[in-house]
């Protein structure tokens, strides 16, 4: 059994998110705020200390919080307990009643700040919403006091709330990703987990994208047609520029601007092939442009970036073209964007790059039955 544990830091660097290793001085002492990063010394106050061990082949890691002697007490107190020493004299043992003193609350706060420094706003938020929820319904103070009957508590509290199905499940899957990143799992079973019926996604029909496209003006047309042919989320549109997008190759790529605070999701940059018509619509578009590095810049040349706004302005089109507003959003594009390419027959593989999806699983979501007058003509023309 492997009996050392080390101690490194969470630490936002020019790659991404990353555990560096700590800084040692002559003395033994730990560098407050001091790792390495690509073999040089670099200072990084933000985020926390983690200790990681092996179980066998696996790797365990835990948070210790933001204090450098206290990680290194507890990096010992951890070497202790996986050596089994009983030692008295032993310094670690001074430090390890600390592994059962890390109140709730101040986890908490330790892990939404982390949040907050490598996460979106919106995630942040929501993190944030699930945890203070947790410690409305939870009585326990300390940590290593949560057990299984304060998680089904937790899941009774939020159904209290009148909340929906999948609403009480994201905030239960928030609770449980701040536990594990505690070094705390497997409390929760398998069916303790709050169901939800899993919706299919809703994609536009093409009569309804001819209805649409026909009541626009210029400029919501190439809008809106960048987001159907491009299949980008919305920060994604906001923070696309110009040098994005290669009119010659009918490519347009997704890039970091931390400039403006815009990161792709989860690190990956993409790139994704647009259509002629898209092409032609953006040439037209580039001609009116006004110095602004945005596509789709606002009068001031600023990232288009209120969400409201957007949503009433695809309904207010809707309107205009006779259509029901309710059943147009912003997000429906992308899900069409998907369906298309995948009932035209492009590989799930393909289209999951194009998307920016981290795993499979939520591309074939939008594998779903064709629909419409073809598919009824094929059906009819079966059993005639």
């Amino acid at each position: 059994m492997n009996r050392e544990a080390s101690l490194s830091k969470r630490v936002l660097t020019s790659k991404g998110l990353r555990y560096c290793p700590v800084v040692t001085s002559k003395n033994g002492r730990i560098k407050p705020d001091t790792v390495i990063v690509d073999g040089q010394e670099e200072q990084h106050p933000e985020g926390a200390y983690y200790i990681s061990w092996y179980v066998g082949r696996k790797l365990m890691r835990l948070s210790v919080g933001k204090d450098a002697a206290d990680a290194s007490a507890r990096r010992l107190s951890k070497e202790a307990d996986l050596r089994g020493s009983c030692d008295s004299n032993d310094d670690s043992n001074d430090a390890r009643p600390t592994l059962n003193k890390i109140r709730i609350v101040d986890a908490i706060d330790e892990y939404l700040s982390e949040t907050k420094m490598t996460r979106t706003s919106a995630t942040h938020s929501a993190y944030e919403l699930a945890l203070r929820n947790f410690t409305d319904s939870c009585s326990k103070t300390l940590l290593h006091e949560i057990t299984r009957a304060d998680l089904l508590g937790y899941i009774k509290h939020l159904r209290d709330q009148k909340l929906s199905d999948r609403t009480c499940h994201n905030r239960f899957e928030h609770l449980m990703t701040f536990l594990k990143a505690n070094g705390i799992e497997k409390l929760a079973k398998k069916r303790d987990w709050p169901k939800f019926v899993q919706q299919e996604p809703e994609s536009y029909e093409n009569d309804d994208l001819e209805k649409f496209f026909a009541a626009c003006d210029e400029e919501e047309k190439v809008f809106f047609e960048f987001y159907l042919m491009t299949g980008f989320r919305k920060k994604e549109v906001t923070y696309c520029c110009w040098n994005d997008i290669n009119l010659k190759q009918n490519v347009v790529r997704v890039t970091a601007k931390p400039e403006h605070g815009f990161r792709p999701k989860d690190w990956e940059e993409r790139e994704v092939p647009i259509p002629d018509r898209l092409v032609n619509s953006l040439k037209q578009w580039a001609k009116s442009r006004d110095g602004s590095p945005f596509v789709f810049p606002t009068r001031n040349g600023t990232p288009r970036k209120h969400r409201t706004q957007l949503l009433e302005l695809c309904k207010g089109i809707a309107e205009r073209a006779g259509l029901d507003p309710n059943d147009f959003w912003l997000h429906k594009f992308r899900a069409t964007f998907a369906t298309k390419h995948l009932q035209a027959g492009v590989d799930l593989r393909t289209v999951q790059l194009w998307l920016g999806h981290k795993d499979l699983e939520s591309t074939m979501r939008y594998l779903k039955p064709a629909r419409g007058k073809d598919v009824l003509t094929k059906v009819n023309a079966r059993f005639a």
